[in-house]
């Protein structure tokens, strides 16, 4: 049984006269083929049927007795032959370790893999689809009711049922065996029974893939049983959201692929997730792929930008913008907080998309700023005033990010300029210019000081006397969120004071800028 799951599967994809291309990634390996004959000859495997292990650390006993020898372990979801019963014992054969033995019956529950025993496995799958920890116990019963159901089923309601739990048992144990601890004793013991039920799904055909991100490893299931959802004409609404959330998964996304890989990605995603009609999905779903949708195109935004800067970027910007505003955050769960400040903060990062830059403007007392191209893939901030032009600016610097242009501002004195510039998708720091007797320095404010992960830096306004300017940052790295609203030193971009509420700084309440509150997403 367990060597003809994915070509059931691929039986299903076939009797259900779909257009697979709909839901297919940029690189989509070729199905199997022959999945009928390997179905009906595994059925036929033994007249006692087969056992699926429902209990982790089963033993395979030499007799059937406590007392006997141990052959092996055995963990839930692994698929055994029955070939007798002793007593309150199963004689069994595990093809996988070729080796015969005794098993308790009270340890796995037997199945005939007949039509007749197909509803009654669906209700279980239905039953354990939202139950943690049962994830390759639901593997091996899924691909049971793969075989035991009539292709008329498979290809209908049922089979896109059987396939989103079968996608959702393989991503949450994905999840779970990246958020894993190993510390400990305790967490030890833990990732030795996820590392066995990962070897279970494999033994299934359910892939994974892994990645090294900040010396953890990211797991990830491979996300075959939800394109083969999409696929599917029988799917309902929320199995398709389901199945398109898990497909974008962020964390999911392969930390070393070159730029342009990602970009072509990063459009499949979004365009993707544009085929989930949210129209009738429960508030939660809704709110989850609307976040998502607002992440990625952010993230397409960026891309476009960093590409050739057009309008391309502003249409992706106010796509973003459009999808997050219609988040109702009355209606988020717990749960759904870290993505919701997630999504805000990489929408504010591209928010100057949406802004064209205006002419630079330059007198004798207020200086403007150029952008030029650098060497290539660079972009060249320039200082100019009416005595420097760009061939003997002010000051020069060269960054490979995005220059946000239009987020240029000077104050009052025209002795600082606050700029935007996003280094990183969804990280934007603040470049501060400030004059330093006769010479120019530019300094710049990160969104946090740690590695790059999400997050922003903005000029909030400046304060009379030219000491002083107001900073909105908001940041989640090394696995901390934090949000703040700053009075910050111009020389040195030191800071003076600092809070979360916004209303407990009078200079805040008095020299705030008008078109950053008009604009901003962190006072949301």
């Amino acid at each position: 049984m367990k060597r003809t799951l994915f070509t059931l599967i691929t039986a299903i994809a076939s009797a259900a006269t779909t257009v697979a291309t709909a839901a297919a990634t940029p690189a989509t390996a070729s199905a199997p083929t022959g999945a009928a004959a390997s179905a009906s000859s595994s059925a036929a495997a033994s007249d006692f049927g087969s056992a699926i292990v429902v209990q982790d650390q089963a033993s395979l006993r030499a007799a059937p007795r406590d007392s006997a020898q141990q052959q092996t372990l055995l963990w839930q979801g692994e698929v055994l032959e029955v070939r007798g019963e002793r007593m309150d014992y199963l004689q069994v054969w595990d093809h996988k370790r070729e080796r015969g033995g005794f098993i308790r019956a009270s340890d796995v529950r037997r199945v005939s893999l007949t039509e007749a025993d197909g509803p009654t496995l669906l209700s279980v799958l239905r039953f354990m689809r939202d139950t943690p920890g049962s994830e390759a116990l639901g593997i091996g019963l899924t691909a049971a009711y793969l075989q035991a159901a009539p292709a008329a089923a498979l290809s209908g309601e049922r089979g896109a049922q059987a396939l989103d739990a079968l996608g959702t048992f393989a991503d949450r144990l994905a999840r779970r065996a990246s958020l894993a601890p190993s510390s400990t004793a305790a967490g030890k013991a833990n990732g030795a029974t996820l590392s066995a039920h990962l070897d279970v799904a494999n033994g299934y055909g359910v892939r994974f893939t892994t990645y090294e991100v900040e010396g953890r490893m990211q797991i990830c299931y491979d996300g075959e049983a939800f394109r083969r959802v999409l696929a599917m004409p029988s799917a309902d609404a929320d199995q398709r959201a389901r199945a398109a959330l898990a497909l974008t998964r962020p964390e999911c996304t392969n930390p070393d692929l070159p730029a342009h890989e990602r970009a072509k990605l990063q459009d499949w995603q979004a365009q993707l997730l544009e085929k989930v009609d949210v129209a009738g999905l429960p508030s939660y779903l809704r709110n989850r792929v609307q976040m998502r949708r607002a992440g990625l195109w952010s993230a397409v935004a960026f891309q476009q930008a960093r590409k050739d800067g057009g309008p391309a970027a502003g249409a992706a910007a106010s796509r973003a913008l459009a999808e997050f505003a219609g988040v109702s955050r009355n209606d988020l769960p717990d749960e759904d907080q870290v993505a919701y400040n997630d999504a805000a903060m990489r929408v504010s990062a591209v928010r100057w998309a949406l802004v064209p830059a205006a002419a630079p403007v330059a007198d004798a007392k207020r200086p403007a700023v150029v952008v030029q191209p650098g060497a290539p893939g660079e972009s060249c901030v320039l200082l100019v005033d009416a005595q420097r032009g760009a061939k003997d600016p002010l000051v020069r610097r060269c960054t490979y990010g995005v220059v946000w242009a239009a987020s240029a501002t000077v104050n009052r004195e025209g002795t600082a300029v606050a700029l935007a510039v996003q280094p990183l998708e969804g990280w934007r720091e603040l470049w501060v210019m400030r004059k330093a007797g006769d010479a120019w320095v530019v300094d710049v404010l990160p969104p946090a000081a740690t590695s790059p992960e999400t997050g922003y830096a903005e000029f909030a306004g400046w304060v009379p006397g030219g000491q002083q300017m107001l900073v909105a940052r908001e940041a989640r790295g090394q696995g901390r969120y934090r949000k703040s609203f700053e009075v910050v030193r111009i020389d040195g971009l030191a800071t003076e004071r600092v809070t979360g509420d916004v209303a407990s700084l009078p200079l805040f309440q008095r020299w705030q800028d008008a078109g950053w509150k008009r604009q901003t997403l962190s006072l949301r």
